[in-house]
Parts: structure tokens; C-alpha cells; sequence
């Protein structure tokens, strides 16, 4: 018997519960209206609380707090903080506390359950209603559903910024994939641990599934990290900046978790990494423009392919440029600076017309002309396996790096593809190939994660 639970629940006044223990509303703001403007905020899980004043931060004790508390009035609760907005806005510094008012849980994996942000508000630190329209555009933002967070009753919660491999060696932050990093530097400045008081945001897509095998149960995920270094809508920001960091920077991570053990397979995406736009953009209209030439664009290109393989080893380009006018274009100057790159001899590219090959949505090409040309470097690269008993297994070596122009349909649709292949591998490490029906329901779990990618 196999069967697979989704878990989306909504939260906005009411609790979400998790286990034993329910996610609610933990913390409270107040405020003190006489001058100076003060604003403290309190949790559950401390006796201490957060006193915001005159631009400053202070952790007071539980004493310190007691004896002001009562000049203080509630504002408001809130699931968790963010941190500090600081805007400078020319005359003046806005200064506002960013607040998660409403979340819906995506799943639970180990000890954490994912939530996605659904409501955010800020608290102007200075009493200042003419705040409320400045911060419009960053509210907009953070509330569009595409924000994550990890809670944990433990205290210790999972950092979504990390993919698999990371996390078990326990690195710091991946600060490319944590989002409020910035919001996070106030309170840093005063000395404030922001672990005891603030939420980390990773921004992009998290799908989790359970799915029982006998009487264990797995967890299926797909998440996808958005890199915050290059950030902007998929019409108005292209290419590359000067330190090699691309628009839609995408790491994707198809990951399977069991009791202690977990395997993970990790392709990314990203523009193509030169100096290249598309004005007076009309969505579907493909003029594509070099805005520097060749000399000048190499620079940054050397550096973004110096950083992928630092980050993630070797490296195969999967281009899916077909041959209209601007992708052709933009396909044989992606070509040419990698023939006259540094790395042209250690990274490959496998160019394959995806509107071409793949006509009517038949996908047989990708196994028949694709495939071939890939499959080599995965068996070489293959993916991460870790079991608490015996500790690292495996390492994944390298990384697909597929683009089409926007790094959108046809991208998702070639990692979803590599990413089923590698599947029956990771389910074989893991003991879960005995029963043909689970690897079927795994396949169809991951296939239709993938689909909303």
C-alpha cells in the first residue's frame, strides 16, 4: 500500500499545529508613545525581550522589562521577525521592524516544518505614517508567495539556504540563497545574536510530499533556491553583472528524505552570463541586443564560470537556444567566448534547440538526442547520499547548468527530465527499489512537483 499525503494549511490568526507543539502567533509587539518612540518586542520561548529606541537595539532582562512594561501598549502579533528595513531616503533614514503576520505550511521535514509568507508588516521605528508608501514596493515583494522559512520547536531550525550536502558538513549560511540578509544587519550592529530573534527568507519554491513505505515514511522535496545576488523579474533583469553573477540564478534540489538518511541531485540555471538585454521587452518578442562587446563582456564571464566550479565542480552547459533571429544571436556569442575562455577546456556545451526538437510537447528527443550527450558526465558526477550510521556515501561532482532565454519553461522542463533519471539511483541507495508501485508513486510524486517548479 502506497500513499502520499500534501499538507498545505493556511495560517493567519489561527495556530498551525506541528506535532506536540503548535506554530502560532509567538511574538508580541508593543509600543510607548511618549517621547522618545519606543518599541519592544516579546517571544514566548524568552524572558528577555528586543527594546527598539532612538535608532538603537537593546536585549533588556526579563527585570528591565518588567519595570517599563507597563508604559507600553500592544501593537500587534506576529509569527516571526525579519528584521530591520533601513532606507535611506536622502534627508532622512526610514527605519521600519518587518514582521510576518500571516503563513501557510508547505510541509514538515525532520525536525522543521516549512512555511511560505503570506502576510508581512512593518512597524516604523519612528512613528512615521508617511513610511507606509515608501515601503509599498518591498511589502509587495515579500508578501507575493514566493518567500520561505523554516520553524523548528526545537529552537534549531533547518536553513533552507543550504542544500543537503552543505547542511551535513554545516556551513554557515549560503548568503547567496538567504534573502533578509541585509534586514538582519541592524540588530547585528548592536550585538544582537539574530539567531534567538530573527527568521531566515529563502526566495523561490519549496514542494514537500510524504510517502509511505511500509511503515516508514519518506519525504519527497524539490526546492528551488533564487539567488539574491542578481535580483529582478525574469523581463527586466538579463545577463550578467560585472562579478559573473547572472540574472534567474536558480540551484534546484530534488532530495529524498528517510529516518537519518538523505539523498539529494542538484542542477542549476541562469541566464546567460553575458552583457546582453531585451528592450522594450513585449512578452514573447525575442530581440535580444549585446550591450558591450566582445572584449569586455570576457571578464565577467571568466569569473562566472570560475565561480560555478568552485561552488559546484565540473561543469556541462546544456543550452536550449533554438534559431530565431535574437536567441541564434545570443546562442553563438554564449559559444564563442566559451571556445576563447579559460575554461573551454574543462567545461562542455551540448546545444539543443528545445522548440526544434521537442515539437507539440513530445519529449522523446531528450532521451534519444540528449541523453546521450549527458549521460557520461552524470554517471561521473552522480549525486550526494548521507546515512547518519555510515556518514557521507556519496558526493555529486558537478552540475548540469541549463539556460533557455528566460530560464524558464523549457529549462524546467530539461531538469525535470534529468532529474526522473537520476531518480531510480537515489531511491536505490536509499532501499526503496523493492517494490516496483513506490517507485512508480515516487516517480509521479516528483513528476508532478516539477510540473509547478
Amino acid at each position: 500500500m502506497v500513499w502520499v499525503v500534501d499538507h498545505s494549511q493556511h495560517c493567519s490568526d489561527t495556530d498551525v499545529v506541528v506535532g506536540s507543539m503548535a506554530f502560532s502567533k509567538g511574538y508580541r509587539i508593543y509600543h510607548k508613545l511618549d517621547p522618545p518612540y519606543s518599541v519592544i518586542v516579546e517571544t514566548r520561548n524568552r524572558d528577555e525581550c528586543l527594546m527598539f529606541e532612538s535608532g538603537a537595539v537593546a536585549v533588556l532582562s526579563a527585570a528591565e522589562k518588567d519595570a517599563i512594561k507597563n508604559t507600553y501598549a500592544k501593537m500587534l502579533d506576529a509569527y516571526g521577525i525579519l528584521g530591520v528595513l533601513r532606507l535611506n531616503l536622502g534627508d532622512s533614514m526610514l527605519h521600519s521592524l518587518v514582521v510576518v503576520t500571516g503563513c501557510s505550511s508547505v510541509g514538515k521535514v525532520q525536525d522543521s516544518e516549512v512555511f511560505r509568507v503570506t502576510a508581512t508588516d512593518f512597524v516604523s521605528l519612528k512613528n512615521d505614517p508617511s513610511d507606509e508608501d515608501r515601503i509599498a514596493d518591498v511589502r509587495k515583494v515579500l508578501n507575493s508567495g514566493n518567500f520561505y522559512f523554516a520553524w523548528s520547536s526545537t529552537g534549531v531550525s533547518m536553513d533552507l539556504s543550504l542544500n543537503a550536502h552543505r547542511r551535513i558538513r554545516e556551513d554557515t549560511s549560503d548568503n547567496r540563497f538567504f534573502w533578509n540578509q541585509s534586514l538582519h544587519l541592524h540588530l547585528k550592529h548592536y550585538g544582537v545574536n539574530c539567531d534567538d530573534w530573527l527568521l531566515r527568507l529563502m526566495c523561490g519554491g519549496v514542494e514537500i510530499r510524504t510517502i509511505y513505505a511500509g511503515h516508514k515514511q519518506a519525504k519527497a522535496c524539490v526546492i528551488s533556491r533564487l539567488s539574491s545576488e542578481r535580483a529582478g523579474t525574469r523581463f527586466n533583469v538579463r545577463g550578467t553583472n560585472d562579478d559573473g553573477q547572472v540574472a534567474n540564478f536558480v540551484e534546484t534540489e530534488q532530495v529524498i528524505f528517510l529516518d537519518d538518511k538523505v539523498s539529494s541531485f542538484i542542477q542549476i540555471r541562469g541566464s546567460i552570463p553575458l552583457f546582453w538585454e531585451q528592450p522594450g521587452i513585449q512578452v514573447g518578442s525575442h530581440r535580444v541586443k549585446l550591450s558591450r562587446g566582445f572584449e569586455a563582456n570576457a571578464p565577467a564571464f571568466e569569473r562566472h564560470f570560475t565561480a560555478l566550479r568552485r561552488l559546484y565542480g565540473k561543469q556541462v552547459i546544456i543550452n536550449l537556444l533554438g534559431m530565431k533571429e535574437g536567441e541564434h544571436m545570443l546562442s553563438k556569442a554564449f559559444q564563442s567566448h566559451l571556445k576563447a575562455s579559460e575554461h573551454s577546456g574543462a567545461v562542455k556545451m551540448v546545444n539543443f534547440d528545445y522548440h526544434q526538437m521537442v515539437k507539440g510537447g513530445k519529449t522523446e528527443k531528450l532521451g534519444t538526442v540528449l541523453k546521450p550527450q549527458i549521460n557520461r558526465f552524470l554517471d561521473e558526477c552522480g549525486f550526494f547520499n548521507y546515512s547518519a550510521e555510515t556518514g557521507i556515501e556519496r558526493c555529486q561532482t558537478g552540475t548540469l547548468r541549463v539556460n533557455c532565454l528566460d530560464c524558464l519553461d523549457r529549462t524546467n522542463s530539461v531538469q525535470a527530465f534529468f532529474a526522473l533519471e537520476m531518480l531510480p539511483q537515489q531511491l536505490e541507495v536509499m532501499g526503496l527499489t523493492e517494490k516496483p508501485q513506490l517507485v512508480a508513486r515516487f516517480q509521479e510524486v516528483f513528476r508532478t512537483m516539477w510540473s509547478v517548479n
